[in-house]
């Protein structure tokens, strides 16, 4: 099911490939090499889930990418004070290969531009340009979760061609920003940008960015939160060059793109996105990687002034129909097949605001149970026959985040799993009770209605024993049906019959006892009520099922609620009629009471068997 956000990629893959303006960068004469038509996009979350279309493994050479990661290092050697002694964080509004220096501080305006870069790349500590390039290539490799190695035609094109940059160094040294040797520092840069990475290790990066240093995938800490806060700041405001401002009110997420073809993006606490295509446009920048940031920042809502909750918190709790089974009472063989297949059925609960990544979550948590092979009934990931989304805890579903979990249903549904909600404020915009009309799909007011439904559908498949009625007669009844024909004849006729509407109150608390109530239809609530006032659900009650025992034995008041949920017909046996029977005829007395204890001592089995469950 993660095919949801699977298909959105390779939607904006399908409209953005059949853009080939631009044209790949020459100046450096290897990158000209580059085939122009390669084209990959890839995401991936923050907990490291990577999704990814295209050329995502295709090798290139990180070039400006590795901007920010330099710059970030260069921040945890020299401490953010006299880094900024050398760096200013200002946009420059100039080409990245301007041959300047800001005229008031005569330092170079950000770290993003060539000059800042080159100048971030002199801070990296180490005794010699080898150790300083060492710590640069580790560096990167933890942000990109594994070793990465250097393009060594790449750094000896860029060295034999890079007369701008290496005026940028002498530059640099003669205002004293860069303190070593400016051709070794150039060189160092060099070096840096010919590091080769692919479209997924450039999306890893950026997710690592986006987790506060942290790889997901490898759990790796590459570098301090805080310096992790000032690189995503620059990059906002500077890593698009000359271009930024259009980038960030078109496009909302710290980025940085590379001439090589890469552009990296990145939603903090939520994911990092990979462009990789080799045409530039006139900035510098892949045509095709910005026309995609564009187009996913639309669709999935991405724009960080767009800012929800927590998005990896959405899935509060998640558990089977075993762990917390319906009030409705069921039959033995009804519940000897809900232990077996129960966790067949599987309710999610969410919570805060749904934006994309929130959504992504969701449909991750759902995936992997549903798509599965496997069929031992022992665990919880074989496919599913029914899912329910709780959205009682739900404040907000942006626009995307709704299309992706009915796409999710709609998915569900077609591989045979039905998919139902518990959305009593119509949070997900869907009006009516029923979706479908073979039931495959429902929404509900309350989590035990969608719990009985998420039974049903488990049991219409598997039960091969008795299930529970819609509607039986008194003979049928199952107390009487044990009973002998003349032991069941002596206690029909002493009953009689009722009809309530629905929502009527049948017994309240403190009301007298009505005698054993025997439902012939229908269903009633059986509910506790707090002093407080305080309503409890108890129990449901259907064809087939009783209430009233205990104030009939016990000579006592109702201590619970009793109402018709729909139009209900039971057989009362009233309190002074079972005292007749127990005068007149005691071995059908006994016989009656023995059923009763019987029926409760299933009902406490079952209670005591999803309480071992769950604990």
């Amino acid at each position: 099911m993660t095919d949801v956000v699977q298909h959105i990629l390779e939607d904006v893959y399908a409209l953005c490939a059949a853009d080939t303006s631009g044209a790949v960068a020459d100046y450096i004469p290897e990158l000209a090499t580059a085939d122009p038509d390669r084209f990959g996009i890839c995401l991936t979350t923050a907990d490291g889930y990577v999704y990814e279309v295209g050329d995502t493994r295709v090798p290139f050479t990180v070039q400006s990418v590795s901007k920010p990661f330099t710059y970030a290092l260069a921040l945890a050697d020299r401490g953010e004070e006299a880094v900024a002694a050398k760096i200013d964080v200002e946009p420059s509004g100039e080409p990245f290969n301007e041959i300047s220096l800001d005229p008031v501080t005569e330092r170079p305006r950000n770290p993003m531009i060539n000059a800042g870069a080159i100048t971030a790349a002199s801070l990296v500590a180490g005794d010699t340009p080898d150790e300083q390039f060492d710590r640069i290539r580790r560096s990167f490799s933890r942000f990109a979760g594994r070793d990465l190695e250097l393009d060594a035609a790449v750094h000896a094109s860029e060295s034999a061609t890079g007369h701008r940059n290496r005026a940028i160094g002498h530059m640099l040294r003669s205002f004293g920003v860069v303190e070593s040797d400016p051709d070794a520092a150039v060189d160092l840069y060099f070096r840096q940008c010919s590091l080769i990475v692919t479209g997924r290790d450039v999306a890893v990066m950026a997710a690592t960015l986006a987790n506060n240093g942290t790889n997901p995938c490898t759990r790796d800490r590459a570098a301090d939160p805080v310096l992790i806060e000032r690189v995503l700041s620059v990059m906002t405001t500077c890593g698009m060059y000359d271009g930024a401002g259009d980038w960030v009110n078109r496009v909302g997420l710290p980025a940085k793109s590379g001439v090589a073809g890469s552009v990296m993006a990145v939603l903090p606490g939520q994911l990092g996105i990979s462009v990789y295509s080799p045409r530039l446009d006139g900035h510098g920048n892949s045509v095709r990687g910005v026309l995609a940031c564009r187009e996913l920042s639309r669709r999935l809502e991405l724009h960080f002034l767009h800012v929800g909750r927590a998005a990896r918190s959405a899935v509060r709790a998640r558990y089977s129909i075993v762990d917390a089974p319906s009030r409705r009472r069921r039959t033995a063989a009804e519940q000897r097949t809900l232990t077996e297949r129960g966790t067949r059925s599987r309710i999610f609960e969410l919570h805060g605001d749904l934006l994309f990544s929130a959504a992504e979550s969701v449909v991750r948590a759902v995936s992997p149970p549903a798509v599965t092979t496997a069929t031992d009934a022992s665990t919880a990931d074989r496919p599913l026959d029914a899912v329910v989304l709780d959205m009682r805890r739900v404040d907000d579903v942006s626009d995307v985040a709704r299309s992706m979990l009915d796409a999710l249903a709609e998915q569900l549904r077609a591989s045979g799993c039905a998919a139902g909600l518990v959305d009593p404020r119509g949070t997900m915009a869907h009006t009516v009770s029923t979706l479908d009309p073979d039931g495959s799909g429902r929404v509900f007011s309350t989590l035990d209605s969608a719990l009985t439904w998420a039974e049903d559908v488990v049991l219409d498949r598997w039960c091969d024993g008795p299930r529970q009625a819609t509607e039986v007669t008194l003979d049928d009844h199952p107390v009487l049906a044990s009973s002998s024909r003349g032991n069941r004849n002596r206690i029909a006729a002493l009953t009689t019959t009722s009809t309530y509407p629905a929502g009527t109150v049948v017994a309240d608390i403190g009301d007298p006892a009505l005698g054993l109530a025997l439902v012939l239809a229908g269903r009633v609530t059986v509910e506790f009520v707090s002093t407080d006032g305080v309503v409890r659900p108890v129990s449901t009650l259907s064809a087939g099922m009783s209430f009233g025992e205990i104030p009939l034995v016990r000579r006592t008041e109702f201590g619970l609620r009793i109402t018709a949920v729909e139009d209900t017909t039971v057989a009362v046996l009233a309190p002074a009629d079972f005292e007749r029977l127990r005068a007149d005829d005691p071995a059908a007395t006994a016989d009656l009471v023995i059923t009763l204890l019987d029926r409760a001592y299933e009902q406490v089995e079952t209670i005591v068997g999803a309480l071992r469950r769950v604990a």
